[in-house]
């Protein structure tokens, strides 16, 4: 890329200055690229670049240290250019740096633990350019220190390509600091700065970590705090001389179980591991490939998984390669031991099998189990517990940023070509897709993509594409929204024809009581958004058959806009045994969970409990769960609103749930003439003559009826030829509501 000219600036903000990065516009630059900054014709300068929305195009901002390194003023023209550093020459493998406090008023006689500072240099300026003679500022312990690169030397190539080191040490003038790069501080002269800890470690073993990793390149999106966890768990104690980790007694972490929805990256994850490190092919396994109808068969392929681990430990022990095992659904063959009933005992001598070699008698240091599982509840305890698979990691539902991310990657291609249109705005879809996962996200484009497709093909006797038109072909934001709307509905998220089927008719406000019940449905909605001390709300509409409840439990939870909302409904559940009602309540629940927000109906509750009258009847087993779920608290950082209906308060009292729920509300019916006349000019079905004769009969008289009822006597006095549909309504309304009925809520 040709350089271009523009000015410097000076940095937005102290935070950036920190980060040791020149700050550009997201529409010069992108984060993480490296630049050469040209301030003479035989002057130039190496920086990585941040972008930050507040640097204006055709600027590009550096910290003071920065420009009294570059010799930089504000305003000065520089010609800035892409640089590329050349992975295998220019990774720093030792940097020594001068380091001295950056104020001398903060000086302070504790001592600052070198290793320490280098661990937390590594990760504050990873993937970054450094070069001779350059000048930063580095925060540790809360405190800032002023730093001046004295040297720099490259890492071996042969630890590179992940063969012996050849002992080879050459100095350069620029490189990129890496996870496995090693930083010797050097106390200024005349500072006071107390430095501990060792100067140097040995450079000559085999690095762990691939120096040229990028999560986007790699097509990961949103899992940069899950990365980080697992780097910190699994990884962070291979990064240091075998020595070191035998002086500590520390022992490898061995295995990682990922879990969570499906299509949320768990398998692309563990691939990437592989990726990540410098280590043999991953061996990969899908679970059931496991198991053989053979006895002893099954365990053997286990004990196959292991055996080249087992030979290298033998033979290089502590120098040995990481050999990573990726095991793909492994619930399949890592169930409770005892839990398959009537089986031949296959899975328990597997998991035996599988515990003894991860953690035997004979303890393999050198392999690294990475596990997958959509149903962690079935995995076999024991293989749970520290030393086996520890590192336990939820890959859950994308937040909004992970969803930029991941759309980011699958349209980087189209982007790089032309063929993403300019209105196309990646931030807009990520809000728009709630609680897709990114399987689903890359469908969406996927779908964008064939919609646009689509445009180009002329079908006459045969289909073929036009391609006069096809030069011009380009995906565009309405492409995106009409695949949105059609095409791909997120597994976590509202299902519109479920809860738009109980408002069909809409929400009849026939008098403050029901605009009453709307107001305080939205303040719980709010209450459950804003509030932290109450992650979960749990509301009971309550009130005679008839008076709409249901209805605005849906109208509730379609107005609070939650990424998830399920109505857990009798009528899905016809036939169903009381353990199949169970799990499917708890299964409705449970996906509640995964998203960041949701809304759960449990509509008709006297119904879900078989509850009858005559005996009476009801099923305790559904009761027990509700009452479990209705009080457990989502996990941490999520919030769920719990929406429920019935006409039989009494009969909750009794089977003590009434106390289960956050708070009631009544639902009344209609009980007096003017606001059945109320409800009669919303619904507009009468003409105003109509209106006045009906009125006539009802003003200033006590009826008691409920919306749905109403409803239905209305369409079927519409029935009628229209010079008998009032005498009709009104016979109808006499006999269905003159007189209240026995349970009378009100």
């Amino acid at each position: 890329m040709a350089g271009r000219t523009m000015q410097a600036g000076r940095c937005p903000t102290d935070e950036l200055s920190l980060t040791n990065c020149a700050v550009v516009s997201e529409k010069d630059f992108q984060s993480g690229q490296h630049v050469n900054v040209r301030t003479t014709p035989n002057h130039r300068y190496i920086f990585t670049v941040k972008t930050h929305h507040t640097v204006l195009p055709g600027n590009i901002a550096f910290s003071l240290p920065q420009r009294k390194w570059a010799g930089l003023s504000i305003g000065q023209d520089v010609e800035v250019g892409m640089y590329s550093f050349d992975k295998i020459k220019q990774c720093i493998g030792v940097m020594t740096i001068e380091i001295d406090f950056l104020q001398k008023k903060s000086v302070d006689a504790n001592p600052y633990d070198t290793d320490r500072m280098a661990g937390e240099f590594i990760q504050q300026f990873n993937n970054q350019a450094f070069s001779v003679t350059q000048q930063l500022v580095f925060s540790f312990n809360d405190k800032l220190f002023g730093l001046v690169v004295k040297d720099i030397e490259a890492m071996d190539p042969c630890i590179l390509k992940g063969e012996q080191p050849s002992g080879k040490k050459q100095k350069i003038e620029a490189g990129l600091v890496v996870g496995n790069s090693q930083v010797v501080f050097e106390k200024a002269d005349n500072s006071s700065l107390n430095l501990t800890g060792k100067s140097k470690t040995k450079q000559d073993r085999q690095s762990i970590i691939n120096p040229d990793w990028n999560f986007e390149k790699m097509g990961i999106g949103g899992l940069d705090k899950e990365f980080s966890d697992i780097f910190r768990r699994a990884f962070a104690s291979r990064v240091f001389p075998p020595e070191i980790v035998e002086q500590m007694g520390c022992k490898h972490v061995k295995g990682i179980l990922l879990f969570g929805p499906p299509g949320c990256g768990k398998t692309l994850m563990a691939r990437q591991i592989g990726k990540m490190l410098n280590a043999r092919e991953p061996k990969v396994v899908n679970g059931p490939e496991i198991l053989n109808k053979y006895v002893g068969e099954s365990e053997a392929n286990i004990r196959k998984l292991f055996a080249d681990a087992e030979e290298e430990q033998r033979r290089l022990g502590a120098n040995s390669g990481l050999h990573i095992i990726i095991f793909d659904e492994i619930d399949a063959i890592c169930k409770q031991r005892g839990s398959m009933a009537g089986s031949t005992g296959v899975h328990d001598t597997v998991v035996n099998q599988l515990l003894s070699k991860i953690d035997g008698v004979e303890q393999l240091n050198n392999i690294l189990v990475i596990g997958m599982t959509n149903r962690p509840d079935l995995i076999d305890d024991a293989l749970l517990r520290p030393g086996r698979l520890e590192v336990k990691m939820e890959i859950g539902l994308p937040d909004e940023k992970g969803r930029v991310q991941i759309l980011h990657i699958h349209t980087a291609r189209m982007r790089e070509h032309s063929l993403l249109a300019l209105d196309v705005e990646v931030a807009e879809l990520a809000q728009e897709t709630k609680n897709f996962s990114g399987a689903e996200l890359e469908g969406l484009v996927r779908a964008a993509q064939s919609t646009a497709m689509n445009r180009h093909i002329k079908a006459t006797n045969k289909v073929e594409v036009d391609m006069e038109r096809a030069e011009r072909l380009q995906v565009t934001r309405v492409d995106f929204l009409t695949s949105l709307e059609n095409d791909i509905k997120p597994a976590f998220g509202t299902n519109q024809e479920d809860y738009a089927s109980y408002i069909m008719n809409g929400i009849i406000k026939w008098g403050d009581p029901v605009t009453r019940v709307l107001e305080d449905g939205e303040l719980l909605v709010q209450q459950t958004k804003n509030s932290d001390r109450t992650p979960l709300v749990s509301v009971l509409l309550e009130g005679p058959p008839h008076s709409g409840k249901t209805a605005l439990s849906a109208k509730i939870s379609e107005d609070s806009n939650f990424p998830f909302i399920k109505i857990c409904s009798p009528d899905k559940m016809i036939g169903f045994s009381e353990t199949a009602k169970c799990q499917a309540i708890k299964k409705i629940f449970d996906d509640a969970y995964k998203s960041q927000l949701s809304c759960v109906v449990v509509d008709d509750i006297e119904r879900l409990l078989d509850y009858v009258p005559i005996g009476p009847r009801f099923s305790n087993l559904v009761l027990q769960a509700l009452l479990v779920l209705l009080k457990k608290a989502p996990p941490q950082s999520r919030k769920l609103l719990i929406i429920g209906t019935t006409s039989r308060k009494d009969v909750l009292q009794e089977m003590e749930m009434l106390d289960a729920f956050s708070t009631t509300i009544h639902v009344p019916n209609i009980c007096t003439g003017e606001h059945l006349m109320e409800a009669l000019e919303l619904l507009g079905s009468f003409k105003d003559n109509e209106r006045s004769i009906i009125a006539q009969h009802v003003k200033g008289k006590k009826v008691y009826l409920g919306i749905k009822k109403l409803l239905m006597l209305i369409e079927m006095s519409m029935q009628m030829d229209p010079e008998y549909r009032v005498s009709k309504f009104l016979a109808l309304l006499k006999e269905e509501a003159a007189v209240p009925a026995r349970r009378d809520y009100d």
